[in-house]
């Protein structure tokens, strides 16, 4: 939780010091009014559909109930939390006005459960701000004093594990812990907005992550949240879900930032490295159905390194871990793609597999927002990157090493397939895994499978009934082949933000397993815009880039607003286990460090553009 603040006691040491004033930063205006703030707009009621809305949400969300967040400069609450995230207007911990440019249908306050709570009750912590906000300091003062504040914070912040020997915390958690669950049970309106109860558990052996946030079906939750004080240890975390459940509770827990975890988060063996069991993967499943592949703190999709031949995997890629020295993690056993591969090769081997998961997306924003926007984007921290001259490194003098926030992005969502509205129906979604993860554009995206589709179906009035009662959509798994005549089919679309960038290609993504138990992955381009085809060596021409770096610019002259396909496997093998997902990936557009570069007058760093892209949860095949 306060790792990413730890380098900063490590590098202040090595600025070069520079007499300069401050930095004309226009993303602080406009100042906060209160008496200007809009509230959210009013929402329509979604009524009961047999073939599910797509709902779209947030379910990884900070306030100053974190400790990491209120040291950093963030004062809003859960409340502020829900407003934000219902379409109004709230105050940045920077000083300005935030707001999203379309309302979710559901979030979650997730604060950390270790000291939640504590750090509010102890103005120590932010004495910088309480003598000068931060924004003041930010108008009027120069990128060396900003970096001293910063190391004041950073001291500050060694002092947190004291709060575990204040007999006071726990009744300060307590009180936080019941002001989440009544905060939540405010803001709920079935069929218009749904809110989730939860917190995050934050592991981090040895600065590896292991990160979850937990989320309950309904307010019936533990008088206390689990934290890692109690265990590290995510099966002793499983063991406690596991006992809240036999006394009534409905729960689950969603893994996140595999991608800094150094392998930990999807290993090939057991906490303490004992060997994986059938038991174990029954718990795992049984109390992860979902894990979060996409937020501000990078992609754990997949990786370069492990997805070679892919040339979309260099995607918001952030290898360095939490730890005052951002050692490099080891992608192997941090990426969800590696690790669904690995658990085919664990159902090939052993009968059992741990890693039968769905994915979405969420943003881990620590400002009581989501800030997905690329031209919208408003930091993770405020005293870390809460403005463009902060994000690119223009307000505060820091090594390069430690300006971390470049590699964070403007990301992600959770998209979800629900019959409702409603706690029960959008829970019901995560648990079933139909679900998807963006990495902020509101794509709508479908995928099915069958060994019993027919291509007419993709033509007919009633395709998604026939799409559900003939087969199953993303996160189910197909039965076995037996004596199908051919190779599983796939029915699939995606459509355009409608109020973002066109669509370059829809791909689906198989994973198998060999005869020898070794998996394999390809990637198959099933629908492309422009009327493009591959090459003679079998690749796709790019579709083009319209971004305009200068200006921050782009235009929708190329790509497609809808791409689908009904695609069959050409290389199906009925005797071996297998995996697919849909991939739907937009045309290039500015990256968010381009719009602070064009507002700030300075040159944009690279990456200046990217692809985003929406990826679903995969349909499993289960060889006989």
């Amino acid at each position: 939780m306060t790792s990413m603040l730890k380098p900063v006691l490590f590098g202040l040491g090595g600025i070069a010091l520079a007499a300069c004033g401050p930095v004309e930063d226009p993303t602080l205006f406009p100042a906060y009014d209160p008496a200007k703030a809009e509230p959210p707009p009013a929402k329509p009621a979604v009524a009961f559909n047999p073939t599910r809305h797509l709902l779209w949400g947030d379910l990884h969300i900070h306030t100053s109930y974190s400790t990491d967040a209120y040291s950093m400069g963030v004062k809003a609450t859960p409340d502020d939390a829900y407003i934000f995230t219902r379409g109004g207007t709230i105050e940045h911990g920077a000083g300005y006005a935030i707001r999203i440019d379309r309302p979710l249908d559901f979030a979650a306050v997730t604060d950390h459960s270790e000291y939640m709570g504590a750090a509010r009750a102890d103005d120590s912590i932010v004495l910088p701000f309480e003598e000068r906000s931060l924004r003041e300091r930010l108008l009027n003062d120069s990128p060396l004093s900003m970096s001293i504040v910063l190391g004041k914070i950073a001291s500050n912040v060694k002092g947190f594990d004291s709060y575990g020997d204040d007999p006071g915390t726990r009744a300060i958690t307590l009180n936080a812990w019941k002001l989440m669950v009544d905060t939540a049970n405010a803001h709920y309106e079935p069929g218009v907005f749904t809110t989730l109860v939860g917190y995050e558990w934050t592991s981090m052996p040895e600065e590896q992550n292991l990160h979850r946030n937990v989320i309950y079906r309904d307010d019936n939750v533990p008088e206390f949240p689990y934290t890692s004080l109690d265990s590290d240890n995510p099966e002793d975390l499983w063991d406690a879900l596991d006992k809240q459940r036999a006394a009534g509770k409905t729960v689950l827990a969603i893994p996140h930032n595999g991608n800094v975890s150094n392998g930990l988060m999807y290993d090939r063996v057991q906490y303490d490295g004992s060997p994986m069991t059938a038991d174990y993967a029954a718990q795992r499943l049984r109390n992860e159905p979902i894990s979060e592949i996409m937020q501000i703190k990078g992609t754990s999709d997949t990786h370069p390194v492990l997805s070679p031949e892919d040339e979309f995997a260099d995607f918001e890629i952030m290898n360095a871990m939490l730890s005052p020295a951002g050692e490099y993690s080891e992608p192997r056993g941090s990426y969800s793609r590696d690790a669904l591969r690995t658990g085919i090769e664990f159902s090939h081997a052993e009968g059992f597999n741990p890693y039968r998961f769905g994915v979405i997306g969420s943003s881990d924003s620590h400002n009581a927002s989501t800030p997905v926007e690329e031209d919208n984007f408003t930091g993770k921290l405020p005293l870390m990157d809460g403005t463009a001259g902060l994000r690119l490194g223009e307000s505060i003098l820091l090594p390069e090493s430690m300006q971390r926030s470049r590699k964070w992005g403007a990301a992600g969502l959770a998209a979800v397939w629900a019959q409702e509205n409603t706690r029960e129906s959008i829970y019901d979604a995560l648990l079933r895994k139909e679900t998807y993860a963006t990495s902020g554009p509101r794509i709508s995206l479908r995928f099915f499978g069958s060994f019993d589709y027919s291509a007419d179906m993709m033509e007919s009035v009633e395709l998604l009934e026939q799409a559900y009662a003939r087969g199953v959509p993303m996160g189910g798994t197909l039965p076995a082949a037996g004596k199908a005549p051919s190779a599983p089919t796939f029915a699939l679309w995606a459509a355009k933000d409608p109020e973002g960038a066109n669509l370059d290609r829809l791909q689906v993504i198989k994973g198998w397993v060999d005869a020898d138990g070794a998996s394999h992955e390809k990637v198959f381009d099933v629908a492309l815009s422009d009327g493009r085809k591959p090459g003679a060596n079998g690749k796709v021409p790019p579709v083009g880039n319209t971004v305009d770096v200068a200006k921050a610019t782009y235009t929708n002259n190329i790509g497609a607003t809808q791409l689908s396909a009904f695609w069959q496997d050409p290389a199906f093998d009925p005797a071996q286990e297998a995996f697919y997902y849909a991939r739907a990936i937009e045309i290039p557009t500015p990256r968010w460090s381009t719009y602070d570069a064009m507002r700030l007058g300075v040159e944009a760093p690279e990456p200046t553009t990217l692809q985003e892209r929406a990826i679903s949860s995969a349909i499993w095949y289960k060889a006989e």
